[in-house]
């Protein structure tokens, strides 16, 4: 074997190892967003505040990107009239193989703000996530996936840490 060829197979084995090193997720984790102020908890289990705009999504794990089921999913938003409200907020759980789905009016403007839907995400052995999603202009639908991130202090967290 040539001593070049040899050579460029250990350069580009050793520059996979490097990269593999440098990026810990299969999956980019969801970026986190603000929770604003008008999370409450305890809302009621249901899939649907209103009709016009589907959302769904899969809940999986950034590690090894594997769907994450029964995460508890929490939104609330904005209603038609542009104020917060105790019908503009649901929980849901994603499905065995991490899917969830949630119907709703488009959403509105709050003040300055463009429209979003705020989620929490919360998942055993897993760092919550807050987040939002911010639907496009005119949409009937949107597509947003929640990756979580596994907790230090949970035995997949110290899997993946060690």
């Amino acid at each position: 074997m040539p001593v070049l060829f040899v050579l460029a197979i250990m350069t580009a084995w050793s520059t996979i190892i490097v990269a593999a090193a440098e990026a810990p997720y299969q999956c980019e984790p969801t970026v986190e967003d603000e929770m604003g102020p008008f999370y409450r908890p305890n809302a009621p289990y249901r899939h649907s505040v209103g009709t016009g705009y589907l959302l769904v999504g899969t809940v999986k794990a950034a590690h090894d990107c594997s769907p994450i089921a029964a995460a508890r999913i929490e939104l609330w938003m904005t209603g038609p009239d542009g104020r917060y409200g105790d019908a503009w907020r649901a929980t849901l759980l994603s499905a065995e193989n991490g899917t969830y789905y949630f119907v709703s009016h488009a959403a509105t403007d709050y003040g300055s703000r463009r429209p979003h839907i705020h989620i929490r995400v919360t998942a055993k052995g897993f760092a919550p996530l807050v987040t939002q999603h911010y639907p496009g202009a005119d949409a009937g639908e949107g597509l947003f996936d929640l990756i979580l991130i596994a907790e230090p202090e949970s035995e997949l967290g110290n899997i993946l840490l060690n």
